[in-house]
């Protein structure tokens, strides 16, 4: 399957999501429309249920919408087989998690080097590949330990290693400074900033804290399955502000004595 070539890297169409328990529908998506371009810095926010979870799956196609179009990178994934979407996903995304998600019984090069090893490339030039990913994040001593020797900072990096190993063109990373810190996690998101504003590395981040969400360059928050805001991240922040004072501002109104 070659790459048609897109200035667009994500554009969602109309894009709704349900669950079904037998016969009965519980909606999550409402008709969510999104597009994003090469080297842009997005940060998804909204509260627990709000939606943004199950968008990070279709966004990283590890689920599809009830209806509605997804395409990535030029490719229409809704149209794709089992085989093509796994290809798709490889090449395209590189993931970092919340919980870092490295296999413990492997050395850190070869965590690194796993992305790599899926694509068939021969495990010498793999090996290789991730030993230069690893001295980018400044871990190079650090190739033959195994993850459980690493602080939770240093976790973290090598997920950002191995997430970029494959030269993906969109890194996905989901609440990745949740288990980390407050110095660690300033570490994490001057690591993923620099990737943006000296590689063009286009990013998408999922969290619940305005001030990780600041990194970015735009943000999309979402309320009931739709989007309520999506711009520039200051006027994002801002807005976020006004709306969580004035929603203390009714509760404390209706729980006062009449």
């Amino acid at each position: 399957m070659t790459t048609p070539s897109s200035n667009t890297l994500v554009k969602l169409t109309g894009v709704r999501k349900s669950y079904f328990s037998g016969k009965v529908e519980t909606p999550v998506l409402h008709g969510i429309d999104f597009t994003m371009q090469p080297g842009d810095f997005v940060a998804i926010m909204g509260q627990s249920g709000s939606g943004k979870s199950t968008l990070m799956n279709i966004l990283g196609c590890l689920d599809t919408p009830t209806s509605g179009e997804h395409q990535l990178d030029g490719h229409t994934v809704n149209k794709l087989s089992r085989a093509e979407l796994a290809g798709l996903r490889n090449r395209t995304l590189g993931f970092v998690f919340q919980s870092f998600n490295l296999l413990k019984r492997m050395s850190v090069l070869d965590n690194v080097a796993l992305p790599l090893l899926y694509a068939n490339v021969p495990r010498a030039k793999a090996r290789e590949r991730a030993r230069a990913q690893l001295a980018k994040v400044g871990l190079t001593d650090y190739a033959n330990r195994q993850p459980n020797q690493l602080s939770g900072g240093q976790q973290q990096r090598v997920a950002i290693a191995r997430a970029l190993v494959a030269d993906p063109p969109l890194i996905l990373a989901d609440e990745p400074t949740g288990n980390l810190d407050t110095r660690t996690s300033t570490d994490i998101m001057n690591a993923l900033t620099e990737l943006n504003r000296d590689r063009g590395q286009s990013i998408i981040l999922v969290t619940h804290e305005p001030d990780i969400a600041a990194y970015a360059k735009r943000l999309v928050r979402l309320k009931d399955g739709l989007v309520l805001y999506d711009g520039p991240v200051r006027e994002g922040l801002a807005q976020l502000q006004r709306d969580t004072q004035d929603n203390a501002a009714q509760e404390t109104a209706q729980g006062a004595p009449a």
